[in-house]
């Protein structure tokens, strides 16, 4: 699934290489899938994407928002999968969720994996889409403060007591990040995935939170994690620290052995003498 670094990278590939481009035909999928959520039917899709101009894009947590000039935005969300650009002559792929051809002859597809959204709006309604609506600052917004932070940890916007795992991972109280690259946070922070977060000290908390903003950070300027795609079908750089690959080697900090439970329903990954 796609995380908030890899949502910012096909951002900024949009703007380079999107911008300007006039839709010549909008078409949803042609591989149906139960978890792929559109709100437009095929034709109503196709007759309102007709003669648009790309006008821009921008990332909010696990949303990427495409500006289509004049009045809609295209909203792909909590996808994971393939986002990709064709230059003009590229081979049609055999299944897609969403396919937009340009009148300069290239293309851009869409095919997600488990489930993801796909859906037009007119301009401004797309902030009151669930999800999207209210969302709290991520990590990449000058909101994201040390103080709204530990704001987070004193007073849950649910009143849920967390774990720090759960801060990074569950109910999108940190929107943009997942399991996956929260495995390299709470590395850096020193933190085992159980510890209540209410027992954070301030040095505790300094420290997940900078860890916070570096790893995110250093995932987006590697261009997203090495088993994701960027708009032009490349992997990431960024080879996590902590993942599947990690386990029973040596810790990059101590040189105790990476182990490996199941916590909050999916895996994870530490060392247990820098995770106590």
């Amino acid at each position: 699934m796609f995380e908030l670094p890899e949502v910012v990278t096909l951002a900024r590939q949009i703007h380079e290489v999107l911008v300007g481009k006039t839709i010549q035909r909008g078409q949803l999928g042609n591989s149906p899938h139960k978890f792929v959520w559109y709100n437009r039917s095929h034709e109503e899709f196709e007759r309102l994407t007709q003669g648009k101009t790309v006008g821009g894009a921008r990332a909010r947590g696990r949303w990427l928002f495409i500006e289509l000039v004049p009045g809609y935005t295209l909203v792909l969300g909590e996808c994971g999968g393939k986002v990709l650009y064709h230059p003009a002559g590229s081979q049609v792929p055999k299944k897609y969720h969403l396919y937009i051809t340009f009148k300069d002859g290239s293309f851009l597809t869409a095919m997600t994996q488990m489930w993801g959204a796909m859906e037009l709006y007119e301009r401004g309604e797309e902030q009151d889409r669930q999800y999207v609506k209210d969302m709290r600052p991520t990590p990449v917004e000058p909101a994201f403060t040390f103080d709204y932070f530990c704001r987070l940890v004193d007073d849950p916007p649910d009143g849920k007591k967390r774990s720090a795992k759960a801060l990074l991972t569950q109910d999108q109280v940190i929107p943009g990040l997942g399991n996956a690259i929260a495995q390299d946070i709470l590395f850096r922070g020193r933190l085992h995935p159980r510890h209540p977060v209410a027992d954070l000290d301030t040095e505790q908390r300094r420290a997940l939170y900078q860890a916070t903003l570096s790893t995110t950070q250093k995932v987006i300027e590697a261009g997203g994690r090495y088993d994701e795609y960027d708009l032009y079908g490349n992997p990431g750089g960024y080879v996590r620290l902590m993942d599947k690959n990690a386990v029973g080697r040596p810790c990059p900090a101590c040189g105790g052995d990476v182990i490996k439970i199941q916590y909050l329903g999916g895996a994870c990954y530490f060392c247990p003498d820098c995770q106590a």
